[in-house]
């Protein structure tokens, strides 16, 4: 049920800025600058974003990615703050000053749980681009009911990690209008470039010292209670083959241990548990009839991400790639080696100093969401059954590291910024739950990440 607004009340905070980005001179930093500069008053009057500032361990390499960010023009007079994710006493006069903290500094697992720690004591807002499943569930479990009580709003994986895959399961299962049901849905990732694809480093070093830390994921996951589960129709998906070729795609396939299907699946649970969606802090009548009205046409379903490929022989790399990180990564020793020569062990698909500017701006990324499912519930409702219809969708965009997340980034801070009191008081929370019922996907669209409604068929036995 949901709380009259007036029981509910946002903490009194007048801070300095509305938004700080911290970790501003690292590789994925100081584009999250650029993008955040395009919509920076006076630049643009109409946005919510009036004021920023720039915080991290070094003023002067933060100058130096400010006049990155804002070349050709002059840098604009914006502060530059001291702050160290191993100073905490650094990270909570950042929060007493602003009412969002864009979190940059990566990996989170190392990092990030000062920074959580200091925005939910303060009540500033906080947002990051972790794709890290056990920082986020780690600091779910330590800080969600502080949070609650503070105002301080936590979202993790507001960038490539796990925005495109939370909004294109939700735009998939919206399509499957009544009596159909979707029952599964795999998502296709499919990274595409005119030049060699370079990963962003840190994603690899997250992924090395994931495999690190698996046992400490199992082990919080089996101290807490176990998630609720959506009543999907039908039976579960089928377990399929380790290899295969979508052909109405064009792709060789791989299963992906991504954080997406984590994050998605931590969505669908919560949703499950509140069918109308999260309250907001202090919602209008109109803004609860349209939350409610957007939950209403999303269907759960089951989720798994592939990793897509032209070739087979990409994807025999892919394999070999994950074996050399499964393996190294659970000794100490091989852990540096993985992270003293990222080149070699993933065949130049990463390198320490990241892709050059010419790599960032000729890739790209499409994501298919191939949505299988029946077509009434009293079909799916027969045993021994296969799916009888399918829909395929698509979200397409720029390079996924440097100019995806950034993108992604900024449309959830500017939302939360104009539009704090139609979202949760306070709290930890995956994306989607949050974003899913406001105009994210149409600021995306307007952003250059598109989607699209390929195809509705039939499927015979």
């Amino acid at each position: 049920m949901d709380e009259p607004p007036e029981q509910r009340q946002l903490p009194c905070r007048s801070p300095q800025y509305d938004v700080i980005i911290l970790g501003a001179s690292g590789f994925t930093g100081k584009y999250v600058v650029r993008e955040a500069l395009k919509f920076l008053a006076p630049t643009a009057p109409s946005s919510p974003l009036k004021s920023i500032a720039l915080a991290g361990r070094n003023p002067a390499r933060l100058a130096d990615a400010l006049r990155w960010a804002a070349r050709p023009d002059l840098p604009p007079d914006i502060a530059l703050l001291a702050a160290d994710a191993g100073d905490p006493a650094s990270l909570g006069h950042m929060c007493a000053q602003t009412r969002l903290v864009l979190n940059c500094v990566g990996p989170f697992r190392l990092y990030g749980e000062p920074i959580v720690a200091a925005c939910v004591e303060s009540g500033c807002d906080y947002l990051d681009i972790c794709g890290e499943p056990e920082f986020m569930e780690r600091m779910e479990a330590k800080y969600h009911e502080r949070a609650v009580e503070t105002g301080s709003l936590v979202i993790s994986a507001c960038g490539f990690d796990s925005v495109p895959a939370e909004l294109g399961l939700m735009f998939n299962s919206r399509q499957w209008t009544e009596p159909a049901v979707v029952n599964w849905v795999e998502a296709y990732v499919s990274l595409e470039s005119e030049r060699r694809i370079v990963g962003n480093f840190g994603t690899y070093q997250s992924a090395v010292l994931g495999v690190a830390n698996v046992e400490k994921l199992q082990e919080l996951r089996r101290s807490r209670p176990r998630r609720t589960r959506p009543a999907i129709p039908g039976p579960g998906p089928p377990k399929g083959s380790i290899i295969e070729h979508q052909n109405k795609i064009g792709l060789w396939a791989v299963k992906l241990p991504s954080a997406d299907s984590v994050v998605v699946r931590r969505t669908l649970s919560i949703l499950t548990e509140n069918p109308h969606g999260l309250p907001g802090a202090n919602e209008d009548a109109e803004h609860i009839e349209k939350r409610k009205a957007f939950w209403s046409t999303v269907k759960p379903a089951h989720f798994g991400v592939k990793m897509g490929l032209k070739s087979l022989l990409g994807i025999f790399r892919l394999i070999i790639v994950g074996m050399f990180i499964g393996v190294l990564g659970r000794t100490a020793f091989g852990r540096w080696l993985l992270l003293k020569l990222p080149s070699v062990f993933s065949f130049g698909s990463f390198r320490e100093k990241g892709p050059t500017e010419d790599e960032v701006e000729c890739a790209s990324f499409k994501m298919w969401f191939v949505g299988h499912g029946y077509s009434s519930r009293d079909v799916a409702s027969q045993s021994n059954v296969k799916p009888d219809m399918e829909i395929i969708t698509r979200v397409t965009g720029p390079e996924v590291g440097y100019l995806t997340t950034p993108i992604i980034l900024l449309q959830c801070a500017l939302i939360l910024l104009s539009n704090r009191e139609n979202l949760p008081k306070g709290g930890s929370y995956p994306p989607g739950i949050v974003f899913g019922p406001t105009d994210l996907q149409e600021r995306l669209e307007k952003n250059g990440i598109s989607f699209d409604v390929i195809s509705k068929s039939a499927l015979h036995a």
